[in-house]
């Protein structure tokens, strides 16, 4: 869980700044938005799927 401690010198906007590019870097949102509904896990694996075709044609293309 992502922790930011506030000191005397420090003001509320960096601060916010500073949690939310932890929060950010942790992960929480997107697993957040990830679970928010239920995919069975053939969508699950239609996606996989789908996203490793995407690598494989973009690498492809690169040389």
């Amino acid at each position: 869980m992502p922790e930011v401690i506030i000191t005397s010198r420090d003001n509320f906007d960096h601060s916010l700044k500073k949690f939310n590019k932890m929060v950010q870097q942790s992960g929480i949102l997107a697993e957040a938005r990830r679970r928010a509904h239920f995919e069975p896990p053939s969508v699950i694996r239609k996606k996989k799927a789908a996203a490793k075709r995407r690598k494989t044609m973009k690498n492809a293309q690169r040389g």
